[in-house]
């Protein structure tokens, strides 16, 4: 860090954002394979906590790489630093005092950790959306699987880079088993409470 850089503190806190928002900040962080339906469940997610007025914003994989992270590509360095920055993007979203719900493929747990250390712990629900290989390439619009199975695709998860499923996820849904509208309601059950403003606030 350069020692020229020092940090600004504002008036206006965290706290102060949240009881004017009624709700609590956090990021809801959807990880599975390409195809398994993060972005579906996060968009959803969204609808559904809009319609009873809460702050949100979605993070996803396709629209932050058509911008913010236009420069990376998809070495492991690159997925690395596309994860670093969007857990970086996501705090200050949860400093403004706004539900962020993020779709990233986010496949080895190291990296999610870490994002999990840079928004904090408390801050953080990690939303594993699990589906079979099979079943995410049957599902594939984009035809990226068959793209990487020709090799066309390098270093992609599922069949070239490998996926590190949660040993322990917040909240477990099967895309394969379940309804999105049952996928919500389990994800739903699971945050309601975490979204409250502690009483003392």
């Amino acid at each position: 860090m350069n020692k020229n850089v020092i940090q600004q503190d504002y008036n206006v806190t965290v706290h102060d954002r949240r009881v004017q928002n009624n709700h609590n900040s956090l990021l809801i962080w959807f990880t599975g394979l390409s195809g398994s339906g993060k972005s579906t469940l996060a968009n959803q997610l969204e609808v559904h906590l809009h319609k009873e007025n809460l702050k949100t914003y979605v993070l996803d994989g396709d629209n932050i790489r058509r911008g913010l992270n236009t420069d990376l590509d998809f070495t492991p360095e690159g997925r690395k630093e596309n994860l670093r920055r969007i857990a970086e993007t996501a705090k200050l979203f949860i400093d403004a005092g706004v539900v962020t719900l993020a779709a990233f493929i986010s496949p080895l747990e190291k990296d999610r950790n870490k994002i999990k250390e840079i928004v904090g712990k408390d801050n953080f629900i990690e939303v594993y959306v699990e589906a079979s290989v099979s079943a995410c390439e049957e599902r594939d619009v984009k035809g990226l699987y068959q793209k990487a199975r020709n090799g066309e695709i390098k270093n992609f998860t599922g069949i070239s880079a490998p996926y590190e499923a949660p040993t322990n996820p917040d909240v477990l849904v099967n895309s394969e088993k379940e309804s999105i509208a049952e996928c919500i309601q389990i994800i739903m059950d699971k945050i309601k409470t975490k979204l409250q403003l502690p009483s003392h606030e």
